[in-house]
């Protein structure tokens, strides 16, 4: 697998984007998933990633997007949702990127008044719409499990059903570690995932909340899920996903750090290409 990263860590700290490339090209990764907003990025600034990215030798193989009103209960929500889903999936095309990482909500209400099967229902109808979209341009679509107690898809039983309801074959789930530690995932059971999995993300945490911490500052026994990772054989990348640094100033050392140890990580297990 390759080792990319989120760019959102070096944006968060207030790098700009041209910037934050080049160092995550010269810290050593492989590749990068590119934070940004499809429905207002200019033409100026595509063409600036696309160039840096070529200048740096740096493939760009994913683009999240968190999208909650996708299951929207009121319709134009819905729509506009999708609309701009799709945006992303054509910008992941210009960029030649792999998969589009769809991040879903939560139910809403504690999963009253408005049916949690509608919810789920109206998630599984975009996610399809996206998916055929996304068919055509030989986009998949990676799916993040959320480990809060009200998302739609906050733990791996779910996943799999979400997937096997989407009944799409590019539509994919996307391993988190920290995200698994926190939903009480053992390593055994992202076997589960067989077939299923196309991107991963790497951070640590404390066993209690969302972290998104460099391995090593939490509480995350990586291994374990690295091996059962690798057997899953992925043809992809796991990417570091590191969040709001205590020291903005700091954040390349930060940046650094969780880099080689992750790189450590994946060059024990034989997982790194």
């Amino acid at each position: 697998m390759k080792l990319g990263i989120i760019n959102s860590a070096f944006g968060q700290a207030g790098v700009d984007t041209k910037t934050g490339l080049e160092h995550v090209a010269r810290i050593g990764f492989d590749v990068v998933d590119v934070f940004t907003e499809a429905m207002t990025i200019t033409e100026e600034e595509i063409v600036s990633i696309e160039n840096t990215c070529a200048e740096n030798n740096l493939p760009i193989v994913s683009l999240p997007i968190v999208s909650a009103g996708l299951i929207d209960f009121n319709d134009p929500v819905r729509d506009f949702h999708l609309e701009r889903g799709k945006k992303f999936i054509d910008l992941c095309a210009r960029f030649k990127a792999d998969n589009l990482l769809l991040v879903l909500g939560e139910y809403i209400w504690q999963r009253e008044v408005i049916p949690p099967e509608a919810q789920w229902g109206w998630a599984v109808e975009n996610t399809q719409a996206l998916a055929d979209y996304g068919a055509e341009q030989g986009i998949e679509i990676a799916l993040e499990l959320e480990p809060f107690r009200l998302s739609l898809l906050n733990n791996l039983k779910e996943m799999v059903r979400f997937i096997d309801d989407c009944d799409r074959p590019n539509v994919k789930a996307n391993i988190d570690v920290s995200h698994l530690v926190l939903a009480d995932v053992s390593p055994a059971e992202v076997s589960c995932l067989e077939g299923k999995a196309a991107h991963v993300h790497i951070s640590d945490c404390d066993g209690k909340v969302h972290g998104d911490l460099p391995p090593g500052r939490g509480v995350v026994k990586f291994m374990p899920y690295l091996q059962a990772i690798k057997e899953l054989g992925i043809d992809g990348t796991i990417s570091l996903e590191l969040e709001y640094s205590p020291d903005p100033s700091k954040i390349v050392e930060w940046v650094e750090e969780a880099y080689r140890e992750t790189a450590r990580m994946m060059d024990e297990i034989g997982l790194r290409d």
